[in-house]
């Protein structure tokens, strides 16, 4: 969808021809001689459009000359949150008239963040899965016009915007493919689609070279499925090969039957999803190739199914890591941890500013946190505050979860350094101890998006999350800047060392 941004007062609005107009109208007062805004007048004197946030007018034909449908949506407060629920109700209901030019003007100058929301919003509301249809209706708008009092003034957030939401639409696209239409193989092909982008590079490594690498507990994971193994290392400059990159690694076991472990038949298929936090990766670099800012990120992608056949890893077995540290397989359906584990240990060698993994990790952390907020895990105070800015700002939002030295007892085996999972109890909690032993060598933050990587139910399909909350973070904090002055020997620029790491317990 092209997305063009505009210096639009209501009177211009109304001249736009545009097919359908939606006007964004904030608690306070609107003045003006024009019919448009006389109509408003009129709507509101009425007590047709309460101020709270979503409350929807459509009318049909309301002016002459004028666009064939106008919506008038109430913003309330004109926060973020209020602006994203008012416009995501407001472009569906315009979609109804099939518009082909469709037009979001605001009434008042919006805040901070709102352009931003209203952008994002819009390009949820117009996503609709088409690839595996045969007799699918593909979304009739062409062109969104974002109308704001002053364009230039919002340029760069706009731009932003439409990056991020390129970004999450790709990640949206990858995570709803069907298994079969999107292994392994075909998740490594569209990471090499990215590399056209400038200054964007990609390696796929196979079989042979992930087993080279020592990588026994991916290779482990992979053992069972036909469909051939990849690690994708992608790599975004733009900043000075000295400035030291931020890892991001995503989980992407494109299709968990839960291995010997084997999980419930009911809503298996939803397993399609389990790739989610490598195509959030993918969606952070397509962003990344759009927008060009200057900093530079590494992304690392171990991609497999776990899968059931003769060959497949078996409770009770025990794998050799990267790191070489082993561990006792105890439940073949704690598979991610087993990816990730190595794909961390080969973050090192970039010698990185900070690493996030990013992954469906556990059904633990859906019933902690549900669908709203994706879980937080880090023992660095300083990286851990800045993902919680990042995420309310974008409206991405994460909760901080602890990692008390006492979670990992339960991890403990009798013929490993390690077992892949604890008791029930806190499993969200012991899934990241158990990644956290794989993390000493550089800053370290873990993101648990089994509850917000996708819904269920009658809007099932992926989200596109966290894409935004990385991006706002990778974008606008100053742990992920050049401007920061970090290298890659972990020191600033003014010689001093990095900030020790705490640890603290949150309920």
């Amino acid at each position: 969808m092209n997305f063009q941004l505009k210096t639009l007062s209501l009177v211009q609005a109304t001249a736009d021809k545009a097919d359908a107009l939606i006007v964004l109208v904030g608690e306070g007062a609107v003045t003006g001689k024009d019919p448009l805004s006389a109509l408003l007048a009129k709507v509101r004197a009425a007590g047709d459009l309460p101020d709270k946030a979503g409350k929807l007018l459509n009318l049909y034909l309301p002016l002459a000359d004028g666009p064939r449908s106008v919506v008038f949506a109430a913003i309330g407060d004109g926060k973020d949150s209020s602006v994203r629920s008012a416009v995501g109700a407001a472009v569906s209901a315009a979609r109804a008239g099939k518009p082909v030019r469709l037009a979001v003007v605001f009434a008042q100058a919006p805040t901070s963040g709102a352009l931003r929301a209203a952008v994002l919003a819009s390009s949820d509301a117009c996503y609709a899965y088409t690839a595996t249809k045969s007799k699918a209706e593909p979304n009739p708008v062409r062109q969104l016009i974002m109308g704001v009092p002053d364009a230039a003034a919002v340029q760069a957030e706009f731009d932003t915007a439409v990056g991020t939401a390129a970004g999450i639409e790709f990640a949206k696209e990858l995570g709803n493919r069907p298994a079969n239409h999107c292994t392994p193989t075909m998740l490594a092909e569209a990471a090499q689609g990215l590399a056209r982008a400038p200054r964007i590079k990609c390696e796929v490594l196979g079989p042979k070279e992930i087993a080279k690498l020592g990588m026994g507990a991916f290779a482990g994971v992979a053992q069972g499925s036909n469909e051939p193994a990849r690690f994708i290392v992608l790599h975004y400059q733009g900043a000075p090969k000295t400035q030291a990159p931020v890892v991001l690694v995503g989980k992407g076991i494109t299709f968990d039957t839960g291995g010997v472990s084997l999980k419930p038949a009911a809503e298996m298929d939803e397993m399609k999803f389990d790739m989610c936090g490598a195509a959030s990766v993918l969606g952070v670099f397509r962003a990344l190739g759009e927008l060009r800012p200057a900093i530079n990120v590494v992304g690392l992608v171990p991609t497999c199914e776990n899968m059931n056949d003769g060959k497949s890893v078996k409770p009770g077995d025990v794998l050799t890591t990267m790191s070489g540290q082993t561990v006792e397989v105890l439940n073949t359906d704690a598979e991610g941890r087993l990816i990730l584990c190595d794909a961390l240990t080969y973050a090192k060698r970039f010698a990185p500013s900070a690493v996030i993994d990013i992954a469906t990790l556990t059904g633990a952390c859906v019933i902690a946190l549900g669908g709203v907020r994706s879980g937080l895990f880090s023992p660095d105070d300083e990286l851990a505050a800045a993902l919680e800015r990042a995420g309310e700002a974008s409206l991405d939002r994460c909760w901080r979860m602890p990692l008390d030295d006492e979670y990992g007892e339960g991890l403990k085996s009798n013929f490993a350094d390690m077992g892949n999972i604890a008791g029930r109890a806190a499993g969200a909690v012991t899934a990241a101890k158990f990644l956290q032993k794989f993390s000493g060598d550089f800053r370290w933050a873990h993101l648990d998006i089994a509850g917000t990587a996708w819904k269920s139910g009658a809007a099932k399909g992926a989200t596109g999350r966290p894409v935004g909350l990385l991006l706002n973070f990778l974008l606008g904090d100053p742990l992920a800047q050049p401007s920061a002055g970090r290298t890659k020997t972990g020191k600033t620029a003014a010689g001093g060392g990095r900030t020790a790491r705490k640890t603290r317990a949150r309920a």
